[in-house]
């Protein structure tokens, strides 16, 4: 019943942004049937895999943003420019994904074709009007001063700059052509995420930092609703945690850069 009801508020804080994570949601599980069906393979994995990852992981993110910027003391304007740039650029971004996933080809990386090159190009511009939107996002949280707890409050900010910095390891996949390092793109991975067991994977520490901006704020939310430790413990223990998170990632990114695989 608690979940309805988280819902529902969502959906009021911001029905934009509920829509689109809910579509994405559905259409992850949707997705199930042609991964069952479908006996194609790219870069040894079912081609249905990667999209239904992007749908669960933008599905997560809308909710994320619809949910926390509401917290913006008068800032409605920005909040719904921001949400459609959210709503539009992630909309392209999957529907890229989806429709490379049906030819049975890469979204990633692709150049084969100048059609490919150009819906590559397409994505990778979404990618960094988006995280224009979430700088400008990120800003306003620094400056505005929302009406939250404190020790909350620092940790989405903090989240932030792990998120943006997440964003970044992005970058370094298009600069580096590929989201492996010492072996090529494909191979033997793990279970669903696919993650590299031969190589470097970037794609590690990418998603761990693009999930900061949920699980840092959910940290701090539980201490403050979970327990009655003081405002000096909660934001120490809140900084820690976020520090440990940053270098987490750190470790993951060197780990990549110099090809060992997470797991052997």
């Amino acid at each position: 019943m608690k979940i309805f009801s988280w819902m529902a508020e969502l959906r009021f804080r911001n029905s934009l942004l509920y829509r689109i994570g809910l579509i994405n949601l559905v259409l992850f599980m949707l997705l199930f049937l042609p991964l069952f069906l479908d006996t194609r393979e790219v870069l040894g994995i079912n081609p249905w895999i990667k999209p239904m990852k992007f749908c669960l992981s933008i599905g997560i993110y809308a909710w994320t943003f619809g949910w926390i910027m509401f917290d913006l003391p008068n800032s409605r304007k920005w909040i719904k420019g921001i949400s459609w740039t959210i709503a539009i650029t992630m909309s392209l971004e999957i529907s890229v994904i989806l429709y490379q996933a049906s030819r049975a080809t890469l979204s990633h990386f692709n150049r084969d074709t100048g059609f490919d090159s150009i819906l590559f190009s397409i994505m990778g511009l979404m990618i960094a009007i988006n995280t224009f939107a979430i700088v400008v996002t990120f800003l306003r949280f620094l400056f505005k001063k929302p009406a939250l707890d404190s020790v909350y409050l620092l940790s989405l900010r903090m989240a932030f700059f792990v998120f943006i910095i997440g964003n970044a390891v992005g970058g370094m996949m298009i600069t580096n052509g590929a989201h492996s390092v010492g072996v090529a793109d494909g191979g033997p991975g793990l279970p669903f995420t696919n993650w590299s067991t031969i190589g470097g994977d970037l794609r590690i520490a990418h998603f761990l930092g693009l999930h900061a901006i949920q699980l840092i704020p959910l940290f701090a939310y539980y201490l403050l609703k979970k327990t009655d430790f003081s405002i000096v413990t909660r934001r120490t223990l809140s900084v820690i945690a976020a520090v440990v998170y940053a270098g987490v990632i750190s470790y993951l990114y060197t780990m990549a850069m110099n090809g060992q695989p997470l797991l052997p």
